[in-house]
């Protein structure tokens, strides 16, 4: 993920920003292109570098792929937890 600072923005940019606080805009091109632009809090970006996160998501993906549990009374006994 790249960011990019703009020091002078346009009136244009800043009313098109202006909306994207409300809610997301998606941007038409005329040649067809589309972009989406959605305002960010520290959770959203947290979430975009996790899933850039190759080794993590490989991680997940095999967890998700298990198959195998353990029974909640196997998990008492070897916790030590009596009923």
């Amino acid at each position: 993920m790249k960011t990019i600072s703009i020091s002078n923005p346009t009136d244009e940019l800043t009313a098109l920003l202006d909306q994207v606080n409300d809610e997301a805009v998606i941007v038409r091109l005329a040649d067809g292109r589309e972009f989406l632009l959605s305002a960010v809090d520290d959770f959203d970006i947290e979430i975009a570098r996790t899933r850039q996160n190759a080794k993590l998501m490989a991680l997940l993906e095999e967890r998700a792929q298990e198959t195998r549990t353990i029974p909640l009374d196997e998990v008492k006994r070897r916790l030590g937890i009596a009923e």
